[in-house]
């Protein structure tokens, strides 16, 4: 891990809808314990459980949010992808604890902000009280979401359903359409709560039916309206 100064400007900070509503001087305090981090792929930010004390804006790379079981095997949460924040939830727990762990995909260049800092901001900002607790009701909902997706429907439909997600929504249903998988097929189907052989044959058995084509990342959907009859 490389710690350097800041490069960012506050016209940067302000296009984070977290930010967007503060003024320079408040951007200015924050820009006083801004850190730059540079992260190699593999590399850990932090362990799941320990303290909290800065939440972080992924500039470029992807990072990893996952939990490790008791039985020490690791459940992928989530992929940060650039322009995303990230656990920003924990600032309002006192002495909080970072609930995931965090890993670099792929090299990554973060900014981290500090928890002190941000909230004495907010203190003088209601505006961007409520944007937070506007994104953090989103992100609930988002997470709500994803335990009934994963605990009542089968691997098969995650896996098509999530295929689907990919397509752009102004494509044409009925056409083919090429998407490009975000992260690695094995992370993916951690995220889907499935395992890599039976991600592997899911996706065989959707090649076989003509349904679509894999070329590493790129999945070639061939009609999408016929895809989605499979996920009916």
């Amino acid at each position: 891990m490389h710690i350097s100064p800041p490069s960012a400007s506050n016209t940067e900070l302000r296009q984070i809808s977290l930010m967007s509503q503060l003024s320079d001087k408040q951007l200015n305090k924050i820009q006083r314990t801004l850190k730059q981090i540079h992260l190699t792929e593999g590399e850990h930010l932090f362990e799941q459980g320990q303290d909290a004390d800065k939440f972080f804006l992924v500039r470029s790379g992807q990072i990893k949010l996952f939990r490790i079981s008791i039985e020490g095997s690791e459940r992928v949460i989530d992929v940060i992808q650039p322009g995303q924040i990230f656990a920003e939830s924990v600032l309002f727990l006192p002495k909080g604890k970072y609930p995931l762990g965090a890993e670099a995909i792929l090299n990554t260049e973060l900014l981290a902000f500090d928890f002190q800092t941000f909230r004495s901001v907010l203190e003088e900002s209601n505006n961007t009280c409520f944007q937070l607790m506007s994104d953090m009701s989103l992100c609930l909902h988002q997470y709500l979401d994803q335990v009934d997706y994963l605990t009542l429907q089968n691997a098969s439909f995650r896996l098509v359903n999530y295929l689907l997600q990919q397509v752009p929504d102004d494509h044409q249903v009925n056409d083919a359409c090429i998407i490009q998988l975000p992260t690695s097929k094995s992370i993916i189907a951690s995220c889907l709560s499935i395992q890599p052989e039976t991600f592997s044959r899911i996706l065989r058995t959707l090649k076989n039916r003509k349904l679509i084509d894999v070329n590493g990342k790129v999945i070639t959907i061939h009609n999408v309206n016929k895809l989605k009859t499979v996920a009916a």
